[in-house]
């Protein structure tokens, strides 16, 4: 199992004083926090892509060659990129051209957003994001494969056979599919036979195995190995000396961005002993000691007949520094020889 740490860069006000940090201070934390995940031995680094206040993420192919130059083994990816909302072209050459600089590290996650944000801003009907998305990642297939593209669609102009350049590193650009709770999205990844990339935000991961099931039985039926339908998990996930300390340095900035968010999408107040649930046993979160967050990783594959990645949403806790610093740490010191060492014998 491939583990690793997302990251939207998130801004979180100080609980004491309600202050932000500087951009550009949370900006060079979390390329530090990338490099600790180098050192610490993880497998994937992924950075989100978001258009609000809250977040700096909104170019993730810059901060990820930001990171490229720093690090040497981890693998860098999108978390997700909203391709409804770009230029396929566009992406591709600034994935190739991260390719290159990290020397074939980069990978990308494409999905359809769960934020509305980025629509309007580049002129483009919300209402139509579905259809954006289709389209759009039919192109992005293709310019995969070739180097020559011609293509036609409803929302961009066609492409006669113009040559896109760079090419990345690798043969092929690794390419995952990011999604929510829509079966319609669990069944388009599967019938392309591209990996998935589910967020497990709350509830239980339990919840998700009819989708995931959906994903793999759409796959089999168009004839897709099974090798190839690859699952990976997105969720909320902390790691700390004891279950008390990861609780308590990830509820904060949860609690902010939660109660924020909520507002705008008429959701209760998130409050402690909620927050407390999903973390237990029962719960989505992966926040606690060493222990406890190896045992409910392999808790959550099974569940899910078997995952091939994990990556672990940190932002949240990003006021604690030293906190994040040393969860990173303890996830690729600690947990992730656990988890492949049971893996390797079930």
């Amino acid at each position: 199992m491939e583990i690793g740490i997302d990251s939207f860069a998130a801004m979180l006000p100080d609980p004491a004083t309600g202050k932000l940090p500087s951009s550009t201070d949370r900006m060079a934390d979390l390329i530090a926090e990338v490099e600790v995940a180098d050192r610490a031995g993880l497998d994937i680094f992924g950075v989100g892509e978001h258009h609000r206040a809250e977040f700096l993420d909104s170019a993730p192919a810059i901060i990820l060659a930001a990171a490229a130059a720093r690090t040497s083994q981890v693998r860098l990816t999108s978390a997700v990129t909203v391709l409804s909302a770009a230029d396929p072209v566009r992406v591709f050459q600034e994935f190739a051209t991260l390719d290159l600089i990290a020397g074939g590290r980069a990978e990308i996650v494409v999905g359809r957003g769960s934020f509305g944000e980025a629509f309007p801003l580049f002129g483009l009907d919300t209402m139509a994001y579905d259809e954006l998305f289709a389209e759009k990642l039919d192109l992005f297939l293709k310019l995969r494969e070739s180097t020559n593209i011609t293509w036609k669609g409803r929302f961009r102009p066609a492409l006669h056979g113009q040559s896109v350049f760079p090419r990345p590193h690798q043969s092929q650009l690794p390419l995952w599919i990011g999604v929510g709770g829509t079966p319609q999205s669990f069944a388009r990844a599967g019938e392309l036979g591209l990996p998935l990339m589910v967020a497990i935000i709350g509830g239980s991961f339990e919840r998700f195995r009819p989708l995931v099931d959906l994903y793999r039985e759409t796959g089999l039926r168009a004839g897709h190995d099974p090798k190839q339908l690859s699952v990976g998990v997105h969720a909320m996930g902390f790691v700390g000396e004891t279950n008390a300390a990861a609780r308590d340095a990830f509820f904060p900035g949860w609690a902010h961005l939660t109660a924020k968010i909520g507002r705008e999408r008429g959701w209760s107040p998130p409050n402690r002993r909620q927050f407390d649930v999903m973390a237990g046993p029962e719960g989505a979160f992966l926040i606690g000691d060493p222990g406890t967050v190896a045992a409910k990783m392999l808790q959550a594959s099974e569940a899910l007949g078997g995952v091939s990645r994990i990556t672990f949403q940190m932002s949240t806790a990003s006021l604690e520094t030293a906190a994040m610093k040393r969860s990173i740490e303890l996830l690729g010191t600690e947990v992730a020889p656990v988890v492949r060492a049971a893996r390797a014998n079930p």
